[in-house]
Order: structure tokens, then C-alpha cells, then sequence
């Protein structure tokens, strides 16, 4: 209406606290999985729909177990099938930038959708055995590459952030498809066209791979 460019959709939020449990360091997947599931509820979709999650992710063995543990109970919960989900953290790509650390998540997210990519989280070539990925609905995306998905409903993102004494929050994003003004896309300065041809798409892999 206003002309602003447009790029993402803020879809629903929520919010729980427990800050009266523990202690105002220790995290609790309860709480954290109360916070999606209101998310959720405010959109009015289903986790399994969401194929990008930015995580809170401070990379402590402690906190990231129990959110993964959270993420793990609402997605299996609402029928997510295995790996359909890229799990990252900007944390490691800019660091914890503590009270911005929300606004910094919600920035990469929406930034992703609205170019259409899957953006890498870096260093971590060995992630934690304790989190079993290859039991769950999420997979570490460790490399950019284009969000490819069939024309169902739009790209879907969650982002989270969890403060000290257990203030929790989960923002559900999804990419602008409707007829108003899109932000532009970002451009770099020069471009050059590689075009590599096969009989399937394993051949045209490998020659990628070669070249």
C-alpha cells in the first residue's frame, strides 16, 4: 500500500518464559517448545511446511542439545520427514551480538527467502554425535546454495532467540509472492556465463565438479 519494498513476511509469533525454574542461565526445551508451537498456532501452518529454521545457536554443548531437543519435539510432532530442514546459526558467521542477536537472525532469514537461497553456517565440519541429526527432520546447511522447492505453498523460515532467565521467542517468516514492490535483488559487478551440458543430471555434476 505505502510502496515499500517488500522482503519477507512476518507470519506469527511466540513467545513463552520460565524464568521462575532453574537458574536465568539454564535453558529449558519446555519452555523453548512452547514458544514455537504459539508461533506456529499465530501463523496458522504447520512446522513440517518450514525448510529453513535460523537457530538461537550459541554453540554451547548444554544450550544447543536442549533447543535442538525442542526443534526435534515440535517438528516430529507435526509429521516433518527426515532432513527436510536446513538448521544454522548467523552466530557463526558474525559471532553473538548478545540483545541484536534476534534482529540479526531475523535479517539473515528474511534475506534468504527473499533471494531464494539456503545460506551457509560455517565451522561445523564436526558437529555434536549427542544431537543424532541423522535421526531428525533437520540437516547443518554448511554451504550456500539456491532454495529449490515445487510451488505448494511459499518458502517457509523460523527464526528463534532465547534471552537470559528463559525468555523465549520464535518468529515464523514466509517469502512475498504477492503483486506488490519487491526489493531488488543483490548484484555483484561482474557477471560471466558457464554452461555445461549432459545426458542426465549426474553427468552435468561431475562436469561442474571437474571444471
Amino acid at each position: 500500500r505505502d510502496g515499500d519494498r517488500i522482503y519477507a513476511v512476518i507470519k506469527g509469533l511466540g513467545s513463552a518464559s520460565d524464568g521462575r525454574s532453574q537458574s536465568i542461565y539454564a535453558p529449558r526445551a519446555e519452555g523453548q517448545a512452547r514458544a514455537l508451537r504459539r508461533a506456529y498456532q499465530d501463523a496458522g501452518i504447520e512446522p513440517h511446511s518450514i525448510e529453513l529454521v535460523e537457530a538461537h545457536g550459541t554453540g554451547t554443548r548444554v544450550g544447543d542439545q536442549v533447543e535442538f531437543r525442542a526443534l526435534c519435539d515440535v517438528f516430529a510432532g507435526s509429521g516433518a520427514q527426515p532432513h527436510q530442514c536446513a538448521l544454522g546459526s548467523v552466530k557463526s558467521n558474525i559471532g553473538h551480538t548478545k540483545a541484536a542477536a534476534g534482529a540479526a537472525g531475523l535479517f539473515k532469514a528474511a534475506m534468504a527467502l527473499h533471494h531464494k537461497v539456503l545460506p551457509p553456517t560455517i565451522k561445523v565440519d564436526a558437529p555434536n554425535p549427542k544431537l543424532e541429526l541423522e535421526r531428525s527432520a533437520f540437516y547443518l546447511n554448511t554451504q550456500a546454495r539456491p532454495w529449490i522447492r515445487d510451488d505448494s505453498h511459499p518458502r517457509r523460515a523460523g527464526v528463534s532467540a532465547f534471552g537470559f532467565g528463559g525468555s523465549n521467542f520464535h518468529v515464523v517468516l514466509e517469502e512475498y509472492v504477492g503483486p506488490g514492490r519487491k526489493a531488488g535483488k543483490l548484484r555483484t559487478l561482474s557477471n560471466e556465463l558457464v554452461v555445461l551440458h549432459g545426458r542426465d543430471g549426474a553427468e552435468v555434476a561431475a562436469k561442474a565438479r571437474r571444471w
